[in-house]
């Protein structure tokens, strides 16, 4: 008997349920179509929801940086001090959000983890929307506050646990911008209504939303006329930007906090300057060329149309991300299999990134999508629904 056996058997228990996720390995750069085990498909699997991420602008960016600057940032920015990219970085970033400042993390998952901890801890309660992201919730959870879970975007349920819990020291509401899931929003105004009627903090992760939603691209609380009541903004430089890492702005006196009490800013190597130099391109490109994401909500807008008028269902998305609702965990592998065999990278969706009889495909749009790709998954979508899958 070894010690690591049980593994086995819980791989076994994974595979019994069509749970257990393949690795595969892309050739080449992230692009709309990709090099996957050795074939081409059309990629509509990724976040690089404004096509930055291969942009030669972005790429010649982190290219001065890393001679300017070198690779490694050596340790964490409190011990070797941030490098300048990375100060350039944060001053942008607060300019781009209207805040008075900002704070870049290794990660968008340490953002929000950091984040969160730092705001919340014993004797206070944290409300929490129900599909939040995986990074939320463990930091609902390392936190070591009361976490009370509503049912997703029910405003009315918060407002009960709100009026119900007033004997706590500090409250915290948090929800994604936009859910990466199903691409729907969180109703900011009412949160923020919400927030201020109970003097709780409201911490908004726009992760999948920056760059893409709102008249500027700075999110969903831009496009929801909402930013006024947001108190933190959590975002992610891996998507729209690009890049890699996670951001936090708000007021001067948010950022100072968090550089002091948010573990995996602190004790985590700082991004490295490369990373830094090439998100703040990004950043510039966000702002002087809105069509990318207009092109973008407007072939999304378009499938979501065309999807429905095949018969199959997207749920509540409004955005860039659009799932079709499957149920089984079996039928999405089989659908996601059938596109494959077509030449398209739709991933299958299952527990427990989504609730459980809620498996999905998940189609990611990008700027880089033709309309001539967007049909190509159209008339695929059409010969799965012939097929009855």
């Amino acid at each position: 008997m070894h010690a690591l056996d049980w593994i086995h058997r819980e791989l076994e228990a994974l595979d019994a349920r069509q749970l257990r996720r393949p690795l595969r390995t892309r050739s080449g750069p992230q692009a709309a179509a990709v090099a996957v085990g050795g074939r081409t498909l059309l990629n509509f699997a990724s976040n690089d929801y404004l096509a930055l991420a291969s942009d030669p602008r972005v790429i010649e960016a982190a290219c001065r940086a890393a001679h300017a600057e070198g690779l490694g940032a050596g340790a964490s920015p409190l011990i070797t001090g941030r490098g300048e990219a990375a100060a350039h970085l944060e001053a942008r970033l607060a300019q781009f959000e209207g805040c008075q400042a900002a704070l870049v993390f290794p990660s968008g998952y340490a953002a929000n983890v950091g984040s969160i901890t730092a705001l919340a801890g014993e004797g206070d309660c944290i409300y929490s929307d129900a599909l939040n992201h995986a990074s939320i919730i463990d930091g609902c959870r390392l936190s070591r506050a009361k976490v009370q879970v509503y049912p997703h975007g029910d405003c009315s349920r918060l407002a009960e646990l709100l009026a119900q819990g007033r004997g706590y020291r500090r409250r915290l509401i948090v929800t994604d911008g936009l859910f990466s899931m199903d691409g729907d929003l969180a109703p900011l105004a009412e949160l923020g209504r919400l927030a201020a009627e109970y003097d709780a903090m409201l911490l908004v992760d726009e992760a999948h939303a920056t760059g893409v939603l709102g008249a500027g691209g700075r999110g969903a609380a831009e496009l929801l006329q909402a930013e006024a009541a947001v108190h933190v903004r959590v975002g992610t430089l891996s998507k729209a930007l690009g890049a890699a890492g996670g951001f936090v702005c708000g007021p001067a006196h948010l950022i100072e906090w968090l550089r002091h009490a948010a573990r995996p800013y602190m004790f985590s190597t700082a991004l490295p300057a490369p990373v830094c130099a090439a998100a703040q391109t990004a950043l510039e490109l966000i702002e002087h060329e809105p069509h990318r994401r207009q092109t973008l909500l407007a072939h999304a807008d378009h499938l979501r149309r065309e999807l429905a008028a095949q018969g199959w269902n997207t749920g509540p998305s409004s955005s860039q991300i659009i799932p079709i609702l499957l149920g089984s965990a079996q039928r999405a592998i089989d659908a996601s299999c059938q596109l494959a065999e077509q030449g398209l990278l739709v991933p299958a969706i299952r527990p427990p990134t989504v609730p459980q009889d809620s498996s999905r495909l998940r189609i990611s749009l990008s700027f880089a999508h033709t309309t001539e790709m967007l049909a190509r998954l159209l008339d695929a979508c059409r010969s799965l629904a012939a097929r009855g899958i």
